[in-house]
């Protein structure tokens, strides 16, 4: 059993296991950076500490959307670096047995699906298990590694 933290991109369920996320906090003033990929929103200042942002829409080639009062920010540690995924909302914490996560199918690997390392049925909701560690590839950690 693991648990996950359940978030939605506009009516989608997705989920990340729980260990990663370091905290959940609204939006903050989002400060700019030149000549990034069109999915780094920018940097916060956390405390201190500089955290690149990822619009969570835009990685998954959504249409943008306006932030509003549900729309949050996911401090997650990807590979020891802090990354703030930007998201429409926030679920819940659900605790999934493995019995009900089956392997995403492979219609295209060099896409989405990398990012996917399961899918679980859990109540109504069909829920996307994202392995945040591969939302951003080595060269992308890289360059927002320079960021923060």
């Amino acid at each position: 059993m693991n648990q996950h933290l359940i978030f939605l991109i506009e009516n989608d369920y997705y989920g990340i296991d729980i260990a990663s996320v370091r905290e959940i906090i609204g939006m903050q003033k989002i400060t700019a950076m030149p000549e990034q990929p069109d999915y780094v929103n920018g940097v916060i200042n956390l405390r201190g500490k500089i955290i690149p942002t990822i619009d969570v829409r835009t990685r998954f080639s959504k249409e943008k959307a306006e932030y509003n009062d549900r729309t949050c920010i996911i401090v997650v540690d990807v590979k020891e670096t802090m990354v703030g995924f930007i998201v429409d909302s926030v679920d819940e914490v659900m605790t999934l047995s493995e019995d009900c996560v089956s392997h995403p199918p492979a219609f295209n690997k060099d896409f989405k699906d990398k990012y996917v390392r399961g899918i679980a049925q859990a109540e109504e909701k069909i829920i996307m298990l994202l392995d945040s560690g591969l939302l951003l590839n080595d060269e992308e950690l890289d360059s927002v590694r320079e960021i923060a």
